[in-house]
């Protein structure tokens, strides 16, 4: 029961019950201790008082003087007389008392003192022909106290009782919600995506529950990109596949052959490619989702790796009879970064940018500031929506093939990958040149 959410709302409920109750009995029988005991001294000074009135109204003479000492006595007061001479009357322990509170002397007296380890209340006034004082010691009547102390074991009684039904109906109320929460959960794991919780209940536990759907959804988001992908990947590789293989098989059977061999040879070595590239791409996907992937940061100079990549790419623009430009900082600037994979992401976006350009038109490689560079083309460019999920694994490839070239779809999220593994950042917009701008935004 310890482990469930009810049976520990009830544990706690008991355990505030339980103490609320006692903390409750000790200050009542706190409260009515000292009550009962300023009752006790003011019905004594009364009773003090008006013996003293009798005396004077009587000059000391009252009748029946006798039987008010016995009621007294009868009460558990006892009398301590005290003559003009200074003679003390009274019992041993009563005279001790008063003695104690200096009420043999005459005067008005109302004291309370120990002696021998006990009580007791003094009340000392002035007579005719002398003093009285009276003394009484406290009642701790035992059954009183054995009521009192039953009272309050009945009241924690009660209750812990009260205490136990309420945590019983507040821990199923609380942990219902909850329950349905995990029965969500255990059909998601098991692969149904199609339920979800009501939100309800207390703030955390409709948090929890709306946590819940949110996941969800994204899960079924994410599968669902998940499918259209291997679809994706399965035809991109089914083709390339069918035809290494049709070539593959005339070449065997001895169907191709002279000149036509070699265009078929061709044609293997070429869908092969296609093959490698897209299995590289996925490869590099896969490390890039893992724990262990290696970044071998340094201090680099942006415009040498600018340099390096203008390099290469603008022969490459140049067979194509594309314009390549290179805007490069005035200034050296060094971030801290792996040369490596900057130089792989570049490569990603050029490539990106050379297959959708046209002929005539331009690619530029810039730094417009310190650590910011830009891949610009001329191509024709994407849509407001297209830029949003220009980084999505396939979604590029899904919307423009058969409509313009695209690769494998998966390049530039090997490109946001990349960058955010180092650091930085990547976004997509349109470019002054009239195609596509992607801007990498590095750390310091």
């Amino acid at each position: 029961m310890i482990r469930s959410l009810a049976g520990r709302v009830i544990i706690v409920c008991l355990a505030v019950a339980g103490i609320s109750a006692l903390v409750a009995g000790l200050v009542l029988f706190r409260l009515v201790s000292t009550t009962s005991l300023d009752v006790t001294r003011r019905v004594l000074a009364d009773q003090a008082d008006v013996l003293s009135a009798q005396l004077f109204e009587t000059n000391g003479a009252v009748t029946g003087r006798r039987r008010v000492v016995d009621i007294l006595e009868g009460q558990g007061i006892s009398v301590v007389s005290v003559s003009q001479r200074g003679v003390v009357l009274g019992e041993a322990s009563a005279v001790a008392a008063a003695e104690q509170a200096d009420a043999v002397d005459g005067g008005t007296v109302s004291k309370t003192v120990e002696t021998a380890g006990r009580t007791y209340l003094v009340e000392a006034r002035d007579a005719p022909r002398g003093s009285f004082a009276l003394v009484l010691r406290p009642s701790s009547d035992r059954s009183t106290i054995r009521r009192l102390v039953g009272n309050i074991l009945l009241a924690l009684g009660i209750g812990l009782l009260v205490a136990a039904a309420a945590g019983v109906v507040f821990g199923r109320l609380l942990a219902r919600p909850l329950r349905r929460t995990a029965q969500v959960a255990h059909t998601m794991r098991e692969g149904r995506r199609d339920l979800r919780v009501p939100v309800e209940g207390p703030r955390e536990v409709a948090d929890v529950a709306g946590s819940v759907n949110s996941l969800a959804d994204a899960l079924q988001r994410s599968e669902a990109r998940q499918r259209d992908f291997l679809l994706s990947v399965s035809h991109e590789l089914r083709t390339p596949l069918t035809a290494v293989r049709g070539f593959a098989e005339s070449l065997a059977d001895g169907v191709v052959t002279g000149p036509q061999a070699a265009e078929a040879g061709r044609t293997i070595s070429h869908e092969s490619q296609r093959l490698e590239r897209l299995v590289g791409d996925l490869l590099d996907l896969a490390r890039l989702s893992a724990d262990d992937f290696r970044l071998d940061l340094t201090s680099v100079d942006l415009s040498g790796v600018l340099r390096e990549t203008a390099d290469v790419w603008s022969a490459r623009c140049s067979r194509e009879g594309v314009e390549f430009r290179l805007i490069n900082a005035e200034h050296p600037v060094f971030v801290h970064t792996d040369p490596r994979r900057l130089r792989q992401a570049l490569d990603g976006l050029m490539e990106n940018a050379l297959r959708v350009t046209p002929s005539g038109r331009p690619i530029v490689l810039a730094q417009p500031a310190g650590r910011v560079l830009q891949v610009r083309d001329g191509g024709p460019g994407l849509s407001d929506e297209d830029y949003r999920v220009a980084f999505d694994r396939g979604a590029l490839h899904r919307r423009y093939q058969g409509i313009r070239p695209v690769g494998t779809g998966l390049g530039l999220a090997i490109v946001h990958g990349l960058v955010t593994r180092m650091g930085g950042t990547i976004e997509a917009g349109p470019a002054p040149e009239g195609g596509a701008c992607f801007t990498i935004t590095l750390p310091g």
